[in-house]
């Protein structure tokens, strides 16, 4: 028998994603940037297998394109970060947490948010990830 190998494990434990957006999901836009309701059109650094629909949770940043808001919006292709979803999900400490809808904030290819508030509450994962919202932030679940 061959001898057992030490296990070599990362420095922080891998985050468990739940299956919260999908491709085609319609999302709130929480924010003041003048959309109203986005659709997701695909997930960022996400590489799946093939004909596996890629799935985001709170806190990743996914393309979306406007489908409500402003005219000059309407049409356009953007990148968004999720802040609440309706499917619960668990946190490390055994806590479950689902919100009323499927929300997200518009931003910048750098992660910069397109708008100046935010309405509504903001998970704790979205924050963690992301600072510049938390600066946004009045309610943070």
């Amino acid at each position: 028998m061959a001898a057992k190998r030490a296990k070599t494990g990362v420095a922080a434990p891998r985050r468990r994603r739940v299956v919260g957006v999908i491709n085609g999901t319609r999302l709130a836009v929480a924010d003041n940037s003048g959309a109203k309701e986005v659709m997701v059109m695909g997930v960022i650094g996400i590489k799946t297998r093939l004909r596996r629909v890629p799935f985001a949770s709170v806190g990743d940043m996914v393309i979306v394109t406007v489908k409500k808001g402003a005219p000059e919006l309407k049409g356009q292709m953007s990148r968004a970060i999720i802040i609440r979803q309706r499917k619960p999900y668990r946190r490390p400490d055994g806590t479950w947490i689902a919100f009323e809808d499927n929300a997200c904030v518009l931003v910048n290819p750098d992660g910069t948010p397109k708008g100046k508030e935010i309405r509504g509450p903001v998970a704790r994962e979205a924050i963690e990830r992301w600072p510049q919202i938390a600066n946004m932030a009045t309610i943070v679940v």
